[in-house]
């Protein structure tokens, strides 16, 4: 490859982390390609959220995992995660898609995987949390007005069944125990729910192992090794 080449692909790399949030890792020792997608702040839905707020837009994520699943030369996903959750129906679109490409993914929460961002850490092949991360359950929440008292306990009912049922296939959490958690009234002052911090999350089955940037990216390594063998003997 040209030196020219090289620079075009260094520069347009660095657009694409200032932009998006997202680079391609090439380590030339494994000859393996992983795609680096960062969910931060809050994840923005239908509308756009002011320009001082730090956000994930899910018009940029779906395209490129479209681009990821059809692409031959990236060989996994790794997803990190530092949210505060945020558009319900936007945030489990983007963990559906996750969960559906055909290639190995391993997701990491730093700081914090609130809300919505639990089903997203859990949408990945396996999942790792450092020891000072945190995730946030409670129960869904909307703002604005929705007509008729049944009506809209039954739409937020449905809602929350859907993202129950995701990080429970997704997972080795139980729903009956993500609902106690979601309805706890003893450690959040002015609201429902639970923080899980570190090692927590590894004892409700939500996330596999603690670990950071390291272990993670060493786990991603190992699975796409697996997969080629597999691919291989095939």
């Amino acid at each position: 490859m040209s030196e020219e080449k090289k620079t075009e692909q260094a520069e347009s790399g660095m657009d694409n982390i200032k932009e998006y949030g997202q680079a391609v890792l090439n380590n030339p020792k494994s000859n393996h390609r992983i795609h680096l997608l960062s969910i931060i702040g809050e994840i923005e839905g239908h509308e756009c959220l002011p320009s001082t707020t730090k956000t994930t837009k899910y018009e940029h994520v779906l395209p490129q995992l479209a681009v990821i699943e059809d692409s031959e030369e990236i060989d996994g996903i790794l997803l990190i995660l530092n949210t505060v959750g945020g558009d319900v129906e936007s945030g489990l679109a983007i963990a559906e898609m996750v969960a559906s490409v055909n290639k190995p993914s391993v997701s990491l929460v730093l700081g914090g995987s609130h809300s919505i961002g639990v089903p997203l850490a859990v949408s990945t092949d396996y999942s790792f949390i450092v020891p000072s991360g945190t995730m946030v359950i409670h129960p869904v929440r909307m703002n604005g007005t929705v007509i008729g008292a049944k009506q809209t306990y039954d739409y937020f009912q449905q809602m929350q069944d859907r993202i129950l049922t995701f990080v429970e296939s997704h997972s080795g959490a139980k729903q009956e125990r993500m609902v106690e958690l979601m309805m706890n009234t003893d450690m959040l002052s002015k609201d429902l729910g639970t923080i899980l911090v570190g090692k927590e999350a590894v004892q409700e089955g939500l996330i596999n192992e603690v670990g950071g940037i390291h272990e993670a990216v060493s786990k991603l390594h190992e699975m796409i090794d697996k997969e080629s063998k597999q691919d291989s003997a095939n």
